[in-house]
């Protein structure tokens, strides 16, 4: 249960809005009656620079991913009593020691499933044009020959059908692929409802022309897409990530990428963000990468954005949504 406040003297800290999310959001003026807002425009680099900044926090907005609360810091944060982010993926936060501290935690699930399901859509037809290649080679003055992939007709394997994979299923049916899916917990009702079929993990590997991940990343999903599993992937397939980066193992991906056993892969996560200049994905010719942006349209952003301050609302007003701790 939240706790009654008085108005005004609550302080919601935003600890690190770089790239910009929340800072030009007119949602953030609904606040003004429950608290003051403090918001930071650049990332906190360290934990005792987050901790400086959220120690006097009641509710923090975590409005980037890349700010993680580790147990250590959130120990050190006696006020806090609520955190929401803008997001639907909460694994920058220790959920189980913010549930031990009663720190309660809201993500925002399913909200821009369509614009990120859009921008997966996106990649994957990216890819299949070769379209990174080809304007690469043709600024450089070369004009080759490399054939792209026709998609209608080929087979699309969703892994993980909750509302993205839903969302990426439509979009794949509505231009003729053959959609097949694998989750956690399958349903036959659901399988009716998105007319699709599931079929085991090892089946959709070994069928798929294109996969697209779209799973939470939790211990069971952490390198679910690692060197055994890219082995059994059909000869010339594409990968999808807009899941997670570490959903995948990076360094796998890359040999198979450059032994030629994949077409390409479309990344929008990555296991260190933002990457290094060394990261190795880097260095593949077939991909095509993104930062960490596919819901940022601005319809994207403004929806998380509401969302966010929706959270805190309903929190503070005794009926909390979207709890994850």
């Amino acid at each position: 249960m939240s706790k009654t406040y008085a108005l005004n003297h609550l302080k919601i800290v935003v600890p690190g809005d770089d790239p910009p999310q929340i800072q030009s959001s007119p949602h953030l003026e609904r606040l003004a009656l429950y608290g003051d807002v403090v918001l930071y425009t650049d990332r906190p680099i360290t934990s005792a620079e987050k901790v400086n900044r959220a120690k006097e926090a009641d509710i923090l907005i975590n409005s980037r991913g890349m700010v993680n609360w580790t147990a250590p810091v959130l120990r050190q944060l006696p006020k806090l009593q609520m955190i929401t982010t803008c997001s639907i993926g909460t694994d920058m936060i220790d959920l189980q020691v913010a549930k031990e501290l009663g720190v309660v935690v809201c993500n925002q699930p399913g909200r821009t499933a369509p614009v990120v399901a859009e921008h997966a859509f996106g990649l994957m037809f990216a890819l299949a044009k070769r379209t990174a290649f080809h304007t690469a080679e043709t600024k450089a003055g070369r004009w080759n020959r490399i054939d792209n992939i026709f998609l209608r007709n080929k087979i699309l394997g969703i892994v993980g059908t909750g509302n993205t994979g839903s969302e990426m299923i439509k979009l794949g049916q509505a231009i003729g692929m053959d959609v097949i899916a694998w989750t956690f917990h399958p349903s036959q009702e659901k399988a009716d409802r998105l007319g699709i079929q599931y079929v085991s993990f090892e089946q959709l590997l070994q069928t798929a022309d294109v996969i697209s991940l779209h799973v939470k990343l939790t211990d069971e999903s952490r390198h679910l897409i690692d060197k055994k599993e890219l082995e059994l992937m059909k000869q010339g397939a594409l990968l999808i990530n807009c899941a997670r980066g570490e959903v995948v193992q990076t360094d796998a991906l890359v040999e198979a990428l450059d032994a030629g056993r994949l077409s390409g892969a479309g990344i929008d996560v990555y296991d260190q963000e933002p990457p290094p200049s060394d990261y190795p994905l880097l260095t593949c010719k077939q991909v095509i990468l993104t930062p960490h942006c596919a819901d940022m349209t601005p319809e994207g952003v403004d929806l998380l954005n509401q969302g966010a301050v929706n959270n805190i609302i309903a929190y503070l007003e005794g009926h909390p949504e979207n709890i994850v701790s």
